[in-house]
């Protein structure tokens, strides 16, 4: 019940819709019931009537065919028109705004669940089974309820002809409740282990994509042909078994089907050699017959329907379970502009709750307008204690501060907004050059987009491609090269002009040609702002007010580059001297 509770938020600002779109469906379908009746009149009342002469019942013929035309060509083309149109229109509607509110759920989950969860995964429920929840509405809402009353409307034509005949008509619905029962509780498992396999094949394809250079470079195509054959292989299984055992729900239930028509052959031509039932009747019966099994079988292939579309939402419905890590607290506040010190205040963080302290007990003060390096060897906690800066993560013990209150106290967009981040590997998006420098502010002008890129000294590069700032990069900038790709990251820092910067690891990707040029970028850019550095070159940090040097999660040393250097046994002055003796460092 928690689970339609939960879709039905999505469907009640649709209801009138819903509603009207009934009636007009109680239309298109009653239009069609009437035939059997008009059947039964013209055999009985115009071709076996005795008293009327031939021209009498041409006339009365040439009527009923004038009134027929013109119910079933003049009105119900527009009825069927606006009964289709109308439905799916709401669900369009509907599945519109589930996606909207999906996405903003997906923006809001915290890196640890996307760390834990694959892209494919998620992709698959967004796309696949999100699209599978529309039959809810359209054949739950509508289409059910459509059939059911053509199936009442048409009980009662037929109990109007002949009350015996309609009950041997209608003999084995038990056993089609039967059939129902037995078979369905088992195709809503099938259908969402299908679900589930076709998630393992997104996400297996997506990765592998992504990762299309390590294949080549490692000549693994028939290695990666081999595994994905295993996963393909897996999908297939679960395909056919859901297909099996759909096909043969539906080989009981058309066979149950047909003894119906059997019955009331049998028994309406007997009655009608015995006289006891006109030929009109037995044949307007017989066209009702066909009228009630109809939408009894759509009502059980709605089951089918029905139990895939459930089985989709609840794969949906669990990623909106899925609980956010970081929420704004009730009396968050907006922070304010202007530059903020950082303070972090006995933080101790790690990932995972069974996991190791990543960090441990770390107290540091940053001064607004300051510029402060951390540096150390790999897996010494600094990039994780800049990432708390932005709520990346929250810490488990201790408080980090931006402008004199817990980060936790500013709500998280305001603070995110004052906060410009620069990383080794920046991501750009698919879409032009001008595109990802405005991800700093969509709203800037064109002139505020060259002045960033100016700034960047990227602005020249940009120039020389074929469309300049309209040139597409491709997805996550392949198009471009990493010295490239990471101008554009800091142009687009450059417009978003935020009073706090983050720069983890900016360059140490990049040659040494390319170093130089950001390196300019990355120090016009850190002027009179709170800056943050995570540096493993260590020449290109000399310049800071403070040096941070972190080893296993907790400060080794701080202070300036002179002061940490006068310290011969330091960890600061050994990784210095060995990075000059080995510049390649």
């Amino acid at each position: 019940m928690k689970q339609w509770k939960a879709y039905f938020k999505f469907v009640r600002p649709y209801a009138k819709w819903i509603v009207l779109t009934l009636f007009i469906g109680i239309l298109k379908f009653g239009i069609p019931s009437l035939l059997p009746l008009v059947q039964k009149y013209v055999v009985d009342d115009i071709l076996l009537n005795p008293a009327a002469d031939f021209g009498q019942k041409v006339d009365r013929l040439l009527i009923v065919l004038g009134g027929t035309l013109f119910l079933f060509v003049i009105v119900r083309g527009p009825v069927e028109y606006a009964r289709q149109y109308f439905a799916q229109l709401i669900t369009a509607r509907i599945l519109y705004d589930l996606r909207n509110k999906l996405y903003g759920h997906l923006q809001r989950l915290s890196l640890r669940y996307y760390q834990n969860t694959k892209v494919g995964e998620v992709i698959s429920r967004f796309i696949n089974d999100a699209e599978q929840t529309k039959n809810i509405v359209e054949v739950g809402m509508m289409n059910i309820w459509l059939d059911l009353f053509t199936l009442i409307f048409v009980l009662g034509f037929m109990l109007y002809l002949n009350p015996l005949l309609t009950l041997v008509a209608i003999a084995i619905f038990p056993l089609y409740a039967i059939a129902v029962k037995v078979l369905y509780k088992r195709l809503k498992k099938l259908t969402k282990d299908r679900s589930a396999a076709l998630a393992g094949i997104q996400a297996y394809l997506h990765e592998r994509i992504q990762g299309i250079s390590v294949i080549r470079s490692f000549a693994l195509e028939r290695h990666e042909a081999r595994q994905f054959t295993g996963i393909n292989g897996t999908y297939l299984n679960k395909a056919m078994a859901h297909s099996r055992w759909n096909a043969w729900t539906f080989a009981v239930i058309n066979t149950l089907t047909d003894i119906a028509p059997l019955l009331v052959i049998g028994y309406g031509g007997y009655q009608v050699i015995q006289h006891h039932l006109t030929l009109g009747t037995f044949v307007a019966f017989f066209g009702y017959l066909d009228r009630l099994y109809a939408p009894l079988k759509r009502l059980i292939n709605s089951s089918t329907v029905l139990t895939q579309a459930s089985a989709s939402w609840e794969r949906v419905l669990e990623l909106f379970e899925e609980p956010y890590d970081m929420t704004d607290r009730k009396d968050a506040e907006i922070m304010p502009g202007g530059m903020h010190g950082i303070g972090f205040r006995n933080v101790w963080f790690k990932y995972h709750e069974e996991g190791n302290w990543v960090l441990k007990n770390i107290t540091l003060q940053v001064h607004p307008g300051q510029t402060v390096a951390f540096v150390g060897m790999s897996g010494g906690g600094k990039s994780s204690l800049v990432g708390l800066i932005p709520r990346f993560y929250d810490v488990q013990k201790g408080m980090i501060t931006v402008g004199g209150k817990d980060v936790r106290d500013w709500t998280m967009e305001s603070l995110r907004s004052r906060i410009g981040m620069v990383l080794q590997d920046n991501f750009l998006f698919s879409g032009s050059v001008r595109d990802n420098i405005k991800l700093g502010d969509p709203e800037a002008d064109e002139e505020a987009v060259i002045a960033a890129a100016k700034a960047a000294n990227a602005h020249d590069f940009i120039m020389q491609l074929p469309q300049g700032y309209d040139t597409e990069v491709g997805e996550r900038g392949v198009k471009l090269s990493g010295g490239q790709k990471q101008r554009i990251a800091i142009a687009r820092v450059f417009l978003k002009d935020p009073p706090i910067l983050i720069l983890d690891e900016a360059t140490s990707a990049l040659d040494l040609e390319s170093e130089h040029l950001i390196q300019q970028s990355l120090q016009d850019l850190s002027q009179s702002r709170t800056t943050l550095i995570v540096a493993h070159r260590l020449s290109t940090i000399t310049h800071a007010d403070l040096i941070v040097v972190m080893k296993n999660g907790s400060v080794a040393e701080r202070g300036t580059h002179e002061q940490l250097m006068a310290k011969e046994d330091g960890v600061y002055a050994q990784l210095y001297n060995i990075q000059n003796l080995n510049p390649s460092e």
